[in-house]
């Protein structure tokens, strides 16, 4: 579980990120979420657009995705969302001491 300090310091790192991933009319198929797992350990902060045809809300996908992921939710606003999970292998983002 992070803090909102740390929260709010994933926010700023997300702020000029593009979005790696779109969300479309499919949903959040187990191939969307395997593909999100998989940009998550290797990157470990990523922006999702969710696409107007996917019909889906910002806050319950980010947390259904966040649990899907094992990752952490950071923020979801209009159609983006983002989500954080600490890479096991190339840990790129220290985050602020709790």
């Amino acid at each position: 579980m992070i803090t909102s300090k740390q929260r709010a310091y994933l926010r700023k790192l997300a702020n000029p990120l593009v979005a790696v991933y779109q969300i479309g009319k499919d949903g959040l198929t187990e191939n969307v979420v395997k593909q999100i797992s998989d940009a998550l350990e290797a990157r470990e902060l990523i922006k999702i657009h969710l696409l107007e045809s996917s019909f889906l809300d910002a806050r319950e996908t980010v947390n259904e995705l966040a649990r899907l992921t094992r990752s952490e939710p950071v923020q979801a606003i209009g159609s983006k969302i983002v989500l954080y999970r600490e890479s096991r292998n190339k840990k790129q983002i220290e985050l602020p001491k709790k």
